[in-house]
């Protein structure tokens, strides 16, 4: 059993305009992809999903942002009491607005909820979690995630955000790792270097 203890109630919970507000993640590895055919590995990402305890489908881990705590804090924390990992925040996908059919109450009458949704590099997965006898694990790449996602903002969250983050974060470090030296910055490396 798990000596971590998932928050409950709603007594924390913060609103803004008859939202809810929401605060989760998209927990990612990088891997490494088979081979290409030229001989080299490439790099690939996988994203971890947890079972819903509502119904069919997998989602990403994602709750209530509580008055003591920063929206940052609420993501991380989210994604160790649900899905049992910690890590770091690499980046701010989008706030993404969905009807909960379950949760309506006085401040949130119609179960309106507003959630900010981050990446999450994963740098420890947990043998025990506080949700972890309700919640199983999924590591999986992007398409797969897709077919399974069960709630559309979620898959936007994964399309939209992530995927054209992630994109663009792998082109970048392509970019510094194929970094070539013009003649113009050797000649002024040189000047500088110690003799």
């Amino acid at each position: 059993m798990s000596e971590l203890v998932a928050r409950t109630g709603r007594h924390q919970q913060r609103y803004n305009e008859g939202c809810r507000l929401v605060a989760g993640c998209v927990p990612f590895k990088d891997t490494n992809g088979i081979g290409s055919s030229d001989g080299t590995s490439k790099k690939d990402v996988e994203v971890l999903m947890i079972n819903s305890t509502s119904g069919p489908g997998l989602l990403f881990p994602k709750g209530g942002w509580e008055n003591d705590e920063t929206v940052e804090e609420a993501a991380k924390r989210e994604a160790l009491e649900e899905a049992g990992v910690r890590g770091d925040l690499m980046h701010f996908l989008g706030y993404y607005i969905f009807k909960s059919k379950t949760l309506q109450d006085e401040f949130s009458p119609e179960g309106m909820c507003k959630a900010a949704m981050y990446a999450l590099l994963v740098t420890e997965e947990l043998q025990s979690w506080p949700e972890q006898s309700t919640r199983q694990r999924h590591w999986l790449t992007i398409p797969e995630a897709k077919k399974r996602c069960q709630y559309q903002w979620m898959r936007e969250t994964l399309e939209e955000g992530f995927s054209k983050w992630h994109a663009d974060r792998i082109s970048s470090n392509l970019k510094k790792e194929n970094h070539v030296v013009s003649p113009d910055s050797e000649s002024e490396l040189m000047k500088k270097a110690p003799v």
